[in-house]
């Protein structure tokens, strides 16, 4: 069948089963699934057909197929709560109910249908709860529900589209404007989602959820001071709301007040002994703070009281030095292996057992559940190698020589940031504490600023492929423009320094906007961290991150971003020649000293003995590699990849040339 084929069978089968034909809509979605076996649509309606003609073990078998597809998908989880209800078990119903609430909170018959549930088995007030967001969703409008709907269904063009016409109709309609806040915060709009919510707040101050919303924003757009003050204003109202007292306590751990942040979450825990989120927010401040020890505790509070709880296990592994008892594998064995269990969760737990198998050496079972929670990952994410490939190829075919020749030395003259640039996991978080280490220098954050400058300067684009003016637009700026950029990075950073001439931003992924940093910051100091293909590629592979770095959850991904970066690091070298150090991490394991004098010397300061005894250094490290950096140097991980070559064949292909070449040119 062709797209429009496949299009034109679903809708007679959706019109069918309206009319409540469901074997005359089941013939047509055969036919469809024949051609497409995965199509999620498909899967759903044939689902709902096949419950309604009384046929739930057909049902079941669509809805586990479907859901293999999308796992998060709202409405089928939704189908499997009235399924669940159907066969008579109100528990399984209840956990399908919420987990398509969490997923969409837009569909008001899985809000009824969790009531309903929560009523036949004695839990009257949540079921009233749930019964009053039902309520809430029958007085929002039609096309912002539909809006609602497509923005958690991960249709954002149509989501966007929605509910930009219905606020250029109602353009003061608070709750409008919080849905395009969230699509555009979906998309990384972050200037236009807060602007949105800048706006709503003026229209109704005392709305908690606006305020709610425009904190998280500012906390992603790293304007963390707007972020705290937003927090604290909140508190004033309410010093005892365990909301209030949670979202001030992270707020304040962002700025580095850390005795503040723990204060808070303790008095929360003081109210809420048993809130298992706060317990994992608290041993994340922990970890920051090198506590790791107390942080430890919090995560196994956390697990005990919330068996389920993905992140607060995955907390456990990200530590990197915890080992995991037989009886905390076993316990994560049986979360994992739930059918009701979020997909969410599911990832995290996949990553920790990933991590616990690997420390016990057995390889092949580590790998099962890495290569589970990276595909598993890898269907919420919208990374595209090719599209990738197209942004970096944009970069080389735009910053040319001649470019440089003609923008150079126009933007801010500050020398003040030392970028670390490359893929996570190759050893930037160790160059960065050994800088930090340095009376001059200041250790700050993977800042976000380059990124967002770049997606400003591309605008508005209508594509999925993210093409727009940048990098095109950098022939055009003014001298005016360069340096106002520049300055703009250099104020908006500040907060994040502590007084030091000097401060280093980490953000990996700044490789790939090199030309952008040299025309509006032209005397940065840029350092390439490189480390070899199959250790980065594989260490990158294992990581589940916080958010980002959406080209790690695939070997045939990673591989081919490892690539691609070798390929612009060779271009920006030779149009900027002499302006990169790249720092090659086997080689710092190999000879420390020489590395830290050859860094020192590139960023002209002068040596300092602290800066070799990085480990000892106290400040807060919020990278996968927090532990890691606070030990001596060692060389057990350079290798620790080849306890699975023999699953990472398709890495190797993925690499091509770069699996050699990635040491060659400056």
């Amino acid at each position: 069948m062709s797209e429009a084929d496949l299009s034109e069978a679903l809708k007679t089968a959706q019109a069918e089963m309206y009319a409540g034909r469901f074997d005359a809509a089941l013939v047509q979605l055969d036919a469809l699934l024949a051609a497409d076996p995965q199509h999620v649509d498909a899967l759903y309606m044939k689902a709902v057909c096949l419950r309604y003609g009384k046929d739930h073990a057909g049902a079941r078998k669509a809805l586990d197929t479907l859901k293999a597809q999308a796992p998060d998908f709202g409405r089928a989880l939704q189908e499997e709560g009235h399924l669940f209800r159907e066969t008579g078990d109100d528990a399984a119903a209840i956990a399908a109910y919420r987990a398509a609430t969490m997923a969409n909170p837009a569909l008001q018959a899985a809000w009824l249908g969790l009531a309903e549930a929560l009523e036949r088995t004695g839990e009257p007030a949540e079921a009233r709860q749930c019964r009053a967001q039902a309520e809430a969703l029958t007085r929002l409008p039609k096309p912002l529900l539909a809006a609602m709907n497509h923005l958690h269904e991960n249709r954002l063009h149509k989501a966007e589209g929605l509910a930009r016409a219905f606020l250029q109709k109602n353009p003061k309609h608070v709750e409008g404007m919080r849905i395009l806040a969230e699509i555009g915060k979906r998309f990384g709009v972050l200037d236009d989602a807060e602007f949105l919510l800048e706006s709503a707040a003026e229209f109704e101050p005392d709305n908690i959820a606006v305020r709610l919303d425009h904190i998280e924003v500012l906390r992603k757009r790293q304007k963390h001071a707007e972020a705290l003050s937003q927090a604290e204003a909140l508190l004033a109202r309410d010093p005892d709301s365990p909301v209030f007292l949670s979202r001030h306590a992270v707020e304040a751990l962002a700025v580095g007040e850390y005795e503040t942040a723990l204060a808070g979450f303790d008095k929360v825990l003081a109210a809420l002994p048993d809130d298992a989120g706060t317990h994992a927010a608290r041993a994340h401040a922990l970890k920051t703070m090198g506590r790791t020890g107390e942080a430890v505790e919090a995560y196994r509070r956390a697990c005990a009281l919330r068996p389920d709880y993905g992140e607060a296990w995955y907390g456990l592994a990200n530590l990197k030095t915890y080992r995991f008892t037989e009886d905390e594998i076993a316990r994560m064995h049986e979360q994992e292996a739930a059918p009701g269990l979020r997909t969410h969760e599911r990832i995290h737990i996949c990553f920790a057992l990933g991590k616990a198998y690997e420390d016990a050496g057995a390889y092949d079972m580590s790998f099962e559940y890495y290569e589970r929670g990276n595909d598993l990952k890898r269907i919420q994410t919208r990374y595209t190698s090719d599209i990738m490939a197209q942004e970096l190829n944009a970069q080389a075919a735009t910053c040319t020589r001649a470019l440089f020749e003609a923008q150079g030395g126009k933007g801010c003259p500050a020398p003040d940031p030392i970028f670390i640039v490359g893929l996570p996991r190759a050893g930037s978080t160790l160059l960065e504490q050994i800088l930090a280490s340095h009376s001059q220098v200041d250790g700050t954050l993977e800042l976000p600023d380059i990124l967002a400058t770049a997606h400003r300067l591309r605008g508005r684009t209508r594509g999925e492929d993210g093409a727009g003016r940048y990098p095109a637009i950098l022939h055009e700026l003014d001298a005016g423009q360069l340096r106002e950029l520049g300055e703009a990075y250099i104020e908006n950073t500040r907060i994040h320094r502590q007084g030091a001439p000097f401060f280093t931003d980490k953000m990996p992924n700044n490789f790939r906007h090199i030309g952008l940093i040299k025309l509006i910051l032209p005397n940065a100091r840029i350092i390439d961290a490189r480390r070899a293909p199959m250790a980065c590629c594989f260490s990158g592979f294992k990581q589940l991150f916080a958010e980002g770095q959406e080209f790690t959850y695939g070997l045939d991904e990673v591989g081919r971003y490892y690539r691609g970066y070798v390929e612009l690091m060779d271009h920006w070298n030779r149009v900027l020649p002499g302006e990169i150090l790249r720092v090659q991490y086997e080689d710092v394991v190999a000879d420390l000293e020489t590395q830290v004098r050859r860094i020192l010397d590139f960023c002209n300061l002068p040596f300092e003995q602290a800066c070799l005894d990085f480990h000892t250094t106290e400040r807060a490290v919020r990278t996968a590699s927090s532990e890691q950096v606070r030990q001596p140097i060692y060389d057990s991980g350079v290798e620790q990849w080849r306890h699975f070559e023999r699953h990472l064949d398709p890495l190797k292909s993925a690499l091509g040339p770069a699996l050699t070449s990635y040491r060659s040119g400056a």
